[in-house]
Order: C-alpha cells, then sequence, then structure tokens
C-alpha cells in the first residue's frame, strides 16, 4: 500500500531547533559544574524524542542525585518554554525541504506533527510561523511520543502499513516501531546502531519507502 499518513517529530525535521534547545538547557542549568552540565547535554542529544519534563527529572535524579517534586519540574519546564518561545520564532530555522514537501503536499497526505517538545509551544511556535494550517494536529508532551503516535492512529483509524514516521533521533525510532508504523530516519543522530534503519536524505524520497 502507498503511504496516506504522516507523523512528522518537529526539532531537527521541520525546525532546526536542536542548538537553540540545547543552548536553553545550558542556560536552565546555568551554575552546575561543567561535567553536570556535559552529562545533561549529551543526555540531550541522544534522546532528541524525550519531552523536557523527562530530562528534567533525569538531570535531579540521576545526575544531581537529588529528588525533585512535580511541581518543581513544572516550574522549570515553564522557564524553558518561554526561552524556547523567544528564540524558536526564527524562520531562518526553518529546514526547507521539509517545510517546501509539507506545504507542496498537505492535501495529499494526512499530516500530524508528534513531537517531546511541549504541545502548547509547539502550537504557538507552528501558528507564528505560519505552519498551523498544514496539520490535522499538533502534539507534543507531557504525553509521551509513543502514547501519542498511539492515539491518533486509534482517533483516525489509520492502517499502520499507510502510516509513517518521519524523524532525526532513536526515540522517534522507537515510538515508530512500538505502534507497527514505518519509519524514516531524516537528518538522523543517534548513538545507537540501527541495523533495518531506513534513511532519506529529502522528504521528497518517501515515496520511494511506500
Amino acid at each position: 500500500m502507498s503511504i496516506k499518513n504522516i507523523l512528522f517529530d518537529f526539532d531537527g525535521v521541520i525546525l532546526d531547533s536542536n542548538g537553540v534547545r540545547e543552548r536553553g538547557f545550558e542556560m536552565l542549568f546555568a551554575g552546575y559544574s561543567a561535567g553536570q552540565l556535559d552529562t545533561i547535554l549529551r543526555y540531550h542529544r541522544n534522546n532528541g524524542g524525550l519531552s523536557r519534563y523527562h530530562k528534567i527529572r533525569y538531570f535531579y535524579e540521576e545526575v544531581l542525585q537529588k529528588e525533585i517534586s512535580e511541581e518543581e519540574v513544572n516550574q522549570l519546564a515553564e522557564k524553558f518554554s518561554v526561552l524556547m518561545k523567544k528564540e524558536l520564532v526564527n524562520r531562518a530555522l526553518i529546514i526547507e525541504d521539509a517545510v517546501a514537501f509539507i506545504r507542496d503536499n498537505y492535501r495529499n497526505y494526512e499530516m500530524h506533527i508528534v513531537s517531546g517538545s511541549d504541545g502548547n509551544e509547539l502550537r504557538y511556535l507552528c501558528a507564528e510561523l505560519g505552519l498551523a494550517g498544514y496539520f490535522k494536529t499538533i502534539q507534543g508532551s507531557p504525553v509521551p511520543k509513543i502514547t501519542l503516535v498511539g492515539e491518533i492512529l486509534d482517533q483516525y483509524h489509520y492502517q499502520k502499513e499507510e502510516t509513517v514516521l518521519i524523524g532525526d533521533s532513536i526515540n522517534d525510532y522507537d515510538a515508530a516501531k512500538a505502534n507497527g508504523i514505518g519509519f524514516l530516519a531524516y537528518r538522523f543522530v543517534s548513538e545507537k546502531e540501527i541495523q533495518d534503519i531506513r534513511r532519506i536524505k529529502s522528504i521528497n524520497e518517501i515515496q520511494d519507502h511506500a
């Protein structure tokens, strides 16, 4: 069957925002040691599809070996979001290959965004960047990506063999595999070697993998 439904990751696929988000974590955790900061930044780079809520908790519980309440996690996540809303409303960060495909083909496919970034922040950014109208839904954390993908499949009654997730991280791959849909690696970054991964250099190659 041909592909009819495309689920896009956001950071690193639609917006070249990973470097900006990394600087955001540097600012959020300024004042901690260089070693502690390096650990969380490395974790962030290797887990692009995981939410800031998860990464903040990881930093406190695994790096600092401290407890952190849900309220404190949410407060830090909100600080991070304020920084991101200011820095990411920048059209120069748009990945033109992806957005040109989306703009030219949004009537030909059912398109969704599923991201580890905050859902409210994503909807704000997409509206400000003029992208919101191309997608049926724009979804993000705090709901995990694996859950978001499953909910979209159920809500819209998509056939799994007609649905693909395009992402740049191992967590995107895991979300696709867990839900039984295809995965295409675009601008993919991972320290983990994956044997069955399908890589594309341009979103336009999607039909080659139908």
